[in-house]
């Protein structure tokens, strides 16, 4: 086990489940029943080395170390209306949201910033937060791509707010890019950005060129993937850019947008991952931290649309968080 027998910590606030979009939307409330279910069916092998821990709500404060006041303002307004009319309102053509919506957000940044806090204080070796809305798309000043706010953009000024570090990095394998957790950093050195996405692809940002501007020049690494890379082609791409982070930050802190639309089988993405590449991931991003920040990570849920392939990718970084091996049955 992981960090002086430590144990990974799960998280999922109570609220996450009840955001709601609308059974036709790709990020409907199936999409947590699932991954809770398979969890909940791998706890013979998770007891002891997995323990589920008390969610928390964000602050507007921590809210506002990453998004402007009117970005939150519009959430909290359109959740408003929702509640108000008792059914789904549009932010954008992709972003729905509920009047539960509200909690939903605020509940999945603050767990996400309450999992940092207790695996920097030692408390857990490491952890894994179901968020759900999704956050890695929504930019400081706007809510797309089914993102209401950025929650590991929101737990890295946590650490850093908070003491518990000062150099944070950001693993990205969403098949979609980042482009929310890239623009509230583009421009600071403190927190590295590293993205493997699906290339062309939504958002159309995120092509090897983007590699931040001014003082935090070089801190971002794109590595566009074309549809239907192998996974051992994958891999390769995965280890490489692992090392040339390395090379050149030391992390404090690891944070991960753990994206399961980049398996094989996801209606939204055309990449070909199985649950054992994400086992294998996760444990090259543990080797990482391990050398670097005594094992400090925090996984957060961002996409993955087929439900019960996200359940099996889920408990798969699971496993790998806690030093288990990658069983396929």
């Amino acid at each position: 086990m992981p960090r002086s027998g430590a144990p990974t910590g799960f998280y999922l606030h109570p609220a996450s489940p009840l955001h709601d979009t609308g059974w036709g939307h790709p990020e409907h409330q199936g999409r947590l029943r699932a991954l809770a279910s398979t969890v909940g069916k791998d706890l013979l092998t998770l007891h002891g080395h997995v323990e589920q821990r008390e969610a928390a709500d964000a602050t507007i404060d921590q809210l506002l170390r990453v998004h402007t006041r009117e970005h939150v303002d519009t959430v909290r307004a359109a959740c408003g209306r929702a509640e108000e009319v008792g059914g789904v309102v549009s932010i954008d053509a992709d972003t729905k949201v509920s009047g539960a919506s509200w909690e939903a957000a605020l509940g999945s940044a603050g767990t996400a910033v309450a999992a940092a806090t207790a695996v920097a204080r030692g408390e857990l070796a490491n952890a894994f937060v179901a968020t759900r809305p999704p956050g890695h798309h929504a930019t400081p000043d706007r809510a797309m791509g089914f993102c209401l706010f950025n929650s590991v953009a929101i737990a890295a000024r946590a650490l850093q707010a908070e003491g518990h570090a000062e150099r944070v990095l950001v693993v990205d394998w969403d098949v979609h890019h980042g482009n929310g957790t890239q623009d509230a950093f583009l421009d600071d050195p403190s927190v590295f950005f590293l993205s493997l996405h699906q290339w062309p692809h939504y958002p159309g940002s995120g092509s090897a060129e983007e590699r931040g501007v001014g003082a935090g020049e070089g801190f971002t690494l794109n590595v566009p993937v074309p549809a239907g890379t192998p996974a051992a082609a994958y891999r390769s791409l995965f280890e490489r850019a692992l090392r040339d982070v390395e090379d050149g930050f030391a992390p404090d802190f690891v944070l991960v947008s753990a994206g399961f639309d980049c398996m094989a089988g996801d209606p939204l993405g055309d990449l070909l991952l199985e649950p054992v590449d994400l086992h294998w991931m996760t444990c090259r991003v543990m080797a990482l931290a391990e050398r670097t920040c005594g094992g400090r990570v925090v996984a957060l849920l961002e996409g993955g649309y087929a439900p019960p392939r996200l359940g099996a990718g889920a408990v798969a970084v699971i496993r790998g968080l806690a030093g288990l091996e990658f069983e396929t049955s």
